[in-house]
């Protein structure tokens, strides 16, 4: 009898605890800044640039086409960047940066394997502009 009643009050707290509803906070997304990178010229081109990634590191995109434009959330605290190299054939490519809709940089590659970075500074918290 013992045993059964310790085995009923076990069930009854697996029970429970399957049942209980209380949500999990969820994690705050750090919170970011809209910058808009874009690459302008004629050919093609590598392109690496900054984006949401708290840990800081680059996507590539390999092989692109220009024009190319991206609108993406960078961490606050971090450097937003744009970087950019022409293929073997060269031509004249350049980028630019603009955080929350305000032009930052730009810059010009020209030639073969040609190299252009734009980078802009963002504050380390909502408050600064």
């Amino acid at each position: 009898m013992i045993a059964g009643i310790t085995l009923l009050a076990c069930l009854g707290l697996v029970g429970y605890g399957m049942l209980s509803t209380d949500e999990q906070p969820k994690p705050r997304a750090a919170p970011a800044a809209e910058v808009m990178y874009e690459v302008t010229g004629t050919g093609r081109a590598e392109i690496s640039y900054l984006a949401r990634s708290t840990a800081g590191t680059a996507t590539v995109e390999k092989g692109v086409t220009l024009p190319w434009r991206k609108s993406v959330l960078v961490p606050l605290g971090k450097a937003p960047t744009v970087a950019i190299a022409l293929d073997e054939k060269g031509g004249q490519a350049a980028c630019t940066l603009a955080i929350r809709g305000k032009h930052v940089q730009r810059a010009t590659a020209m030639g073969a394997f040609g190299r252009a970075t734009c980078t802009g500074e963002l504050p380390t918290s909502d408050g600064e502009k």
